[in-house]
C-alpha cells in the first residue's frame, strides 16, 4: 500500500518525510507508521467531531484539512482511550499496540520537539503496554449491581438500558451506539449487531435487557413526521453519539463510587465476559461467538478467573488438608 499524499495534512507529509530522509528508516517501518498515525488522526477526529461519531468505517474519515491546532490539546489520556480503541474495535495485540506507541512517540516528539509546531509532547509518560498478559479489569457482581441501582439521570429510562446492554451482552460501543429499532426479535429475543469489519452477529437478550429495553421504548419520543430507527436517542431526538455514551457511563461510575478507577464502556464489556464466564459455565468457544471475535486467542483474556474462584480451586485439591505426621524422634532432635 501506497502513501497516499493528497489525503494528508502537510505537517503529517512533512513528518512522513522526516523518517524517510533524515531518520533513515526502512520503507517497511515508514509505511507501518504511515498507517499508525494515519489512523490515529481519523480516530481524534471521530471521538471530537460530531459529525463523525456515528460513522462505521474510520477509514471514511478524512483529514486532509486537519489543523495542527488539533493535536495541541490532545492529552496522555486521549492516547491510552487510542490504545483501547484498537484493542477492543480493532482487536490489536501486543505487537500491534506496542508498534503504535513507538509511532505515537516518534511523530509527537517530531512536532514538539524538533519543529515546535505544538507546546507539549503527550508521550512523554506513555508507557509501552506490557508483553505480559495481565487480567482485565472488570466489575464484580457486586459492583454491576451497585452501578444499575445507584444510577440518577434525567433519561432514567435510556441511561439504565444502555448499562443493562453493555453488562448482559458484552456489546462493543460501536454496536450499541449503531443498534436500529428494526435490529431487535423481542419475539426471540434476540436482537441483530453490526460488528468489526461490518460483520453481523446475533446477540440473545435475557429478561432484564427486554424488560429495560421496553420501558425504555415506553418513554422514547420522536418529533411528529420522523422517522428515526435508532435505538438509543441524544435529547435532540437523534442517533446518540459514542462520545455521548461515554459520558453517560462515566457519569453512572462516578454516582456508584465506581469513578477514577479505570473503568470504562470498554470494562463494561468485559465485565458482561467475565460474569458469563464466572457464572454461566460459558466456554471461550461460546464467548468468542457473543462477543464477535473473529478467533478464541482474542477471547481467552476474557477468561480470567477472579481470585475467589482460584483460591477456591486450590482448597479443594484433596491435599489441602494434608500434614505431615511427625515421626518418632522428630520433637527430641528438633531441640538439639
Amino acid at each position: 500500500m501506497e502513501i497516499d499524499r493528497t489525503q494528508c495534512p502537510d505537517f503529517f507529509l512533512d513528518y512522513i518525510l522526516y523518517i524517510t530522509v533524515t531518520k533513515s528508516l526502512s520503507s517497511r517501518t515508514v509505511q507501518e507508521y504511515y498507517l499508525d498515525i494515519r489512523m490515529f488522526l481519523k480516530y481524534l477526529r471521530m471521538m471530537r467531531d460530531s459529525q463523525y461519531q456515528n460513522t462505521d468505517n474510520l477509514h471514511e474519515i478524512p483529514i486532509k484539512d486537519m489543523q495542527i491546532s488539533e493535536l495541541e490539546s490532545v492529552t496522555l489520556q486521549d492516547l491510552y482511550n487510542y490504545l483501547y480503541y484498537v484493542t477492543e474495535e480493532r482487536e490489536n495485540h501486543d505487537r500491534a499496540r506496542g508498534r503504535k506507541v513507538s509511532a505515537l512517540r516518534s511523530f509527537f516528539g517530531y512536532l514538539c520537539h524538533h519543529q515546535n509546531l505544538i507546546s507539549h509532547d503527550p508521550t512523554e509518560r506513555l508507557e509501552l503496554p506490557s508483553p505480559k498478559k495481565t487480567l482485565p479489569r472488570y466489575l464484580t457482581l457486586e459492583q454491576s449491581q451497585q452501578l444499575l441501582q445507584s444510577l440518577n439521570s434525567a433519561y432514567p429510562e435510556r441511561d439504565y438500558c444502555i448499562l443493562t446492554i453493555f453488562l448482559n451482552c458484552g456489546v462493543r460501543l460501536s454496536e450499541l451506539v449503531g443498534l436500529n429499532l428494526s435490529d431487535i426479535n423481542f419475539k426471540e429475543a434476540k436482537m441483530r449487531v453490526l460488528g468489526k469489519g461490518s460483520k453481523e452477529r446475533m446477540v440473545y437478550l435475557n429478561d432484564a435487557c427486554i424488560s429495560a429495553l421496553n420501558a425504555y421504548l415506553q418513554v422514547r419520543e420522536l418529533p411528529e413526521g420522523s422517522a428515526e430507527d435508532a435505538v438509543f436517542l441524544s435529547k435532540r431526538h437523534t442517533r446518540i453519539s459514542k462520545r455521548r455514551v461515554q459520558q453517560i457511563v462515566e457519569t453512572a461510575l462516578n454516582q456508584a463510587d465506581l469513578g477514577g478507577q479505570g473503568y470504562s464502556t470498554h470494562k463494561l464489556r468485559h465485565t458482561a465476559a467475565t460474569l458469563m464466564y464466572q457464572y454461566g459455565n460459558v466456554d471461550a468457544l461460546t464467548l468468542k461467538e457473543v462477543l464477535g471475535h473473529a478467533s478464541t486467542s482474542t477471547t481467552e483474556i476474557y477468561t480470567h478467573l477472579s481470585n475467589q474462584i482460584l483460591k477456591n480451586a486450590t482448597d479443594s485439591s484433596p491435599l489441602a488438608h494434608f500434614e505431615k505426621k511427625k515421626q518418632e524422634g522428630e520433637k527430641e532432635n528438633q531441640g538439639e
